[in-house]
């Protein structure tokens, strides 16, 4: 397989998509550019070398093309963020894309127009009527199907080669992510520095792992995370179930939880994966008590108790003192970490207390010599709210992408550019 480190760009187009979905303000201006500082080394790579660049990516979830959702409002971040004047296609396709591209000169870099500007970009039709038959939404299917053949071939055509560098959507079979390098040879395609690093740091914890390692999962909902945990649970040694879906595990084994979250029809499922932990000898560790509010408001009147004991009208929002406790202990011990998910309403000051200190923990044992990896948006923004990103060992920019590939599953992205 070609890697980027071994590869010279000279003289050659080069096709990067990215993963530029950056957050906008309501004056169109970026409140985090994080995701476009970190394509930046594989980019100034192909610079350096003498190739020229186009850059290609979707930002939002458009319909339809539309000015709010326009590439050109990044535009001038890029330019200066790469140091070099950035062209830009009004279109990732037709004749404005392929002349702009077809006159790049070494050094040169185009920014093609929204990709999700087009349905063929997804093989999603759009605006098929409510009381359209199975047969048109059949019909509709196979249009946008064979429309993203031709799509994906004139993207292709744009350059000489290809570099994925978009893990976050590693896990879509889209135009630009998988189908779009059947139409390079090996040789010519690859992935970016940032997707490579993205890999190494998820086969590292699951595949090259040093123990005991440690699987923290947080969130809302234990259904968003049962793959996810059937998977650890065949290779962790201890597994923290936090946030809203641990008032799911209390309830299914008679406590009282209140208003807290909680998936009445997980009930079942919370106790099979409990059973599930203790014969595969998996120290599967749920908290013990809870910082408790009278509403879902950073202003709530406060309080502590068994997660067995909330009263009615009162909702667990972090967890209590001996859980933060229980869980620093098992994390400072550990040397291979897996973050996902807070363990509280963290974006409220008055329950992030449990977030941070398990962030904190993570820190302590890295600089230890543990191996840490924090992905998922929530515990992402949570480690960047605590300013420790500097202080683990990776910090993922995949979301759903990062826990597919977590949980085993093949992402069409990886496969396209290495066949597995």
């Amino acid at each position: 397989m070609q890697t980027i480190d071994h590869f010279d760009f000279s003289g050659k187009k080069t096709f990067v998509r990215v993963d530029f979905n950056v957050p906008l303000d309501e004056q169109l201006n970026i409140t985090d550019d994080t995701r476009i500082r970190s394509a930046l080394p594989t980019l100034k790579k192909i610079l350096k070398d003498g190739g020229s660049l186009i850059i290609a990516t979707h930002l939002g979830r458009p319909k339809k093309a539309s000015d709010k959702l326009s590439l050109k409002h990044v535009l001038p971040h890029i330019s200066k963020l790469l140091g070099v004047e950035v062209q830009f296609a009004n279109n990732c396709v037709g004749e404005d894309a392929e002349a702009k591209a077809a006159a790049l000169q070494p050094g040169e870099v185009l920014l093609l127009e929204n990709l999700r500007f087009h349905a063929e970009e997804e093989g999603k039709p759009r605006n098929i009527a409510d009381n359209a038959t199975d047969e048109e939404i059949a019909a509709a299917k196979k249009a946008v199907k064979e429309s993203q053949k031709e799509f994906t071939k004139k993207l292709a055509t744009l350059a000489d080669v290809y570099v994925n560098d978009a893990f976050g959507t590693a896990h879509r079979a889209h135009a630009s992510t998988a189908l779009i390098a059947e139409h390079f040879d090996a040789d010519s395609k690859m992935f970016g520095f940032l997707m490579q690093k993205e890999i190494n740091a998820v086969e590292k914890v699951m595949k090259d792992t040093e123990r005991p390692f440690t699987a923290i999962m947080g969130g809302a909902k234990v259904s968003s995370k049962i793959d996810i945990i059937n998977n650890l649970l065949d290779s962790v040694d201890n597994l923290i179930i936090a946030g809203g879906m641990s008032y799911t595990f209390a309830k299914a084994f008679g406590g009282k939880i209140g208003n807290s979250l909680v998936e009445d029809d997980k009930l079942d499922l919370a106790k099979e994966l409990v059973e599930k932990a203790k014969k595969k000898g998996v120290n599967l560790l749920l908290g013990t008590d809870a910082k408790i509010g009278d509403s879902f408001s950073n202003d709530a009147k406060t309080g502590f108790a068994s997660v067995k004991e909330i009263p009615d009208g009162w909702l667990g929002l972090d967890i209590g003192p001996d859980t933060i406790e229980e869980f620093v202990e098992v994390i400072k011990n550990s040397k291979t970490i897996l973050w996902n998910g807070p363990t509280g309403v963290f974006e409220f000051e008055n329950f992030e207390d449990g977030t941070r200190a398990v962030a904190e923990a993570i820190a302590e044992a890295t600089n230890k010599g543990a191996f840490s990896l924090i992905g998922g948006g929530d515990s992402v923004a949570a480690i960047n709210k605590f300013n420790l990103a500097d202080q683990v060992s990776y910090v993922s920019t995949g979301g759903g992408a990062l826990l597919e590939f977590m949980e085993g599953k093949e992402l069409p992205g990886i496969k396209a550019i290495r066949g597995y």
